[in-house]
């Protein structure tokens, strides 16, 4: 199970490399700076999640693979033939950011609320549920702070929302499936409220245009 764990882990590192980065490459801003979006993206979600559990160092920093991985990637996504295959046309980026952070975001919720029962093991529903929205979503708030955008979650496609669900659902059958188990189906409901979300065009109802008056 922990090589599960960690390999998942790893995946979902690499999936939101990819995103911090190709924002940053967007933005237009030199290797430094993709790899600092990179790995702020990755990693931040985590670091938030320790603090909130008390786990101090964050794991980013008492075991650096995850850092070494999210830096890694990030050049990666830098060299001139990725760049060219991933900004070669909107039609392109865009898929390629919300497939990124679709699967990034499936993982780092369940892997929050995991840490949290792995943590708290008579935790209610309300604590993990939090750690793992947050996880999930964190990394991304960052991303989108540093770039200088309006956080994803608050405007596209019920993306704080497919979190709360997934992290729902982990919580509710964590006594009852297996963790492997539990991780995927977890992970594919996150995914699929996302995909349909953007298929159809779903959001939340937002605020009208005369609130901008007050």
């Amino acid at each position: 199970m922990d090589t599960f764990v960690f390999v998942i882990e790893l995946l979902g590192t690499a999936a939101f490399a990819v995103t911090g980065a190709v924002t940053a490459m967007g933005k237009r801003m030199d290797i430094l700076g993709v790899i600092v979006l990179g790995v702020t993206t990755a990693t931040g979600g985590g670091v938030i999640r320790d603090l909130i559990l008390g786990r101090t160092p964050p794991v980013t920093f008492s075991k650096p693979v995850y850092a070494i991985v999210a830096a890694t990637v990030s050049v990666a996504v830098f060299l001139p033939l990725i760049q060219r295959l991933i900004l070669f046309s909107k039609k392109v980026y865009e898929p390629f950011l919300f497939i990124m952070d679709t699967a990034g975001l499936g993982i780092f919720t369940v892997i929050g609320v995991a840490a949290a029962y792995n943590m708290y093991p008579d935790a209610g529903l309300f604590l993990p549920v939090f750690v793992g929205v947050v996880t999930g979503v964190g990394g991304g708030v960052l991303r989108d702070i540093f770039a200088g955008d309006t956080p994803y979650i608050f405007t596209k496609h019920v993306y704080a929302s497919a979190s709360i669900a997934g992290a729902v659902f982990y919580a509710l059958m964590h006594s009852m499936l297996q963790d492997s188990v539990n991780y995927i189906i977890s992970m594919l409901i996150v995914t699929m409220i996302r995909l349909l979300a953007s298929h159809y065009k779903w959001n939340l109802p937002r605020a009208g245009g005369d609130c901008q008056n007050f």
